[in-house]
């Protein structure tokens, strides 16, 4: 009866969709999210969903230059990204179990905060081994891990399996592993089986002529789509469908409609 209850309300709309079971499933699936970054955008479209169990960590606070894909507003700048997600998610639904930790992720921390998940995202910034680390403990802890990537105009997402290849794996001889390496070698996948997707080679290839050392641009077209690619999988993983795992992908975009 409770269960039905929650259907009718809140979730009413999720009906044929999610089975009441699918819901209640996912209520009480724990979703970690390394970096609130993107990982903002899809901490919204999870909880949205039906995700009421999530934890989020970062150390960084709001800046300006987030608000053009990150899900914060100007009254949130110079506070802490956690304080600003949490606040935001509790006004969503009041009742979600929302935890938070305000500090940078480490070689030393990691497994602290892993522990006790079922599934993590992995939104971390490439500029350490951190993210590396970050999916060598999930692998450990049979934790499937999703990585979501910013095309601007598209979503990329790749799983990290338990028992499958890590993302250094692509790593050619003297180059470290970062986020444009992951999306030349998707863009090299794509021309490999003939669905070249040529848009995405010019933006790298600019981006890697610009002569100030800067991140790499990002679209809210991109963060919205990606945080949607990612609660879809988070859903699937939980209830026990088919995915695909890395080294394959998933690829957003209208790019070449």
């Amino acid at each position: 009866m409770q269960t039905l209850l929650y259907m009718d309300t809140r979730y009413s709309r999720n009906r044929i969709y999610l089975t009441e079971e699918e819901q209640e499933v996912i209520k009480n699936c724990p979703i970690v999210l390394g970096g609130a970054g993107i990982g903002s955008m899809i901490a919204e479209c999870a909880l949205r969903l039906g995700f009421e169990n999530l934890t989020i960590i970062d150390g960084d606070q709001v800046e300006v230059s987030n608000l053009n894909r990150q899900n914060y507003t100007e009254e949130d700048i110079a506070t802490d990204k956690v304080s600003a997600i949490k606040k935001r998610l509790l006004s969503i639904n009041s009742k979600a179990n929302i935890k938070t930790h305000n500090c940078f992720l480490t070689a030393e921390n990691v497994e602290e905060y892993i522990n006790g998940h079922k599934i993590a995202i992995n939104a971390l910034d490439f500029s350490t081994d951190v993210p590396l680390f970050f999916d060598q403990i999930c692998q450990q802890k049979n934790i499937p891990v999703l990585h979501p990537y910013n095309l601007g105009w598209g979503g990329l997402v790749t799983i990290i399996t338990p028992n499958g290849l890590a993302l250094n794996s692509i790593e050619k001889p003297h180059e470290k592993f970062n986020e444009v390496k992951m999306v030349e070698y998707a863009s090299s996948y794509l021309k490999f089986w003939k669905t070249p997707h040529d848009w995405i080679d010019t933006i790298i290839e600019k981006y890697k002529e610009e002569k100030e050392v800067l991140p790499p641009p990002q679209l809210s077209i991109a963060s919205w789509t990606v945080a949607a690619m990612c609660a879809h999988l988070l859903f699937n993983i939980a209830t026990n469908k088919k995915i695909k795992k890395f080294p394959e992908f998933y690829l957003s975009t209208l790019m070449n409609e």
